[in-house]
C-alpha cells in the first residue's frame, strides 16, 4: 500500500509544479510572446489536473 502512495506522490510534485510554472510564465509573459499565453495556460492546467486526478484515483484492493 505505501508503494502506491509513494508512486502518487511521484506523480503528483513534479506535475503540480510544472503546471504552476507554466501557469506562472502564462501570467507573468509580456510583449510578442504573449501569443503562446493560451498554450502555456492550457498545459499548465492539463498538469496540475494530472496531477489532482492521480491523487483521486482509488486505491487497489489489498491481497491478504
Amino acid at each position: 500500500m505505501s508503494r502506491n502512495r509513494t508512486a502518487k506522490g511521484i506523480v503528483l510534485v513534479p506535475s503540480l509544479l510544472l503546471g504552476g510554472a507554466f501557469i506562472a510564465t502564462a501570467v507573468w509573459v509580456d510583449g510578442p510572446a504573449a501569443a503562446n499565453r493560451g498554450l502555456a495556460l492550457t498545459l499548465g492546467g492539463i498538469l496540475m489536473a494530472a496531477g489532482l486526478l492521480a491523487q483521486l484515483l482509488p486505491d487497489p484492493p489489498s491481497e491478504s
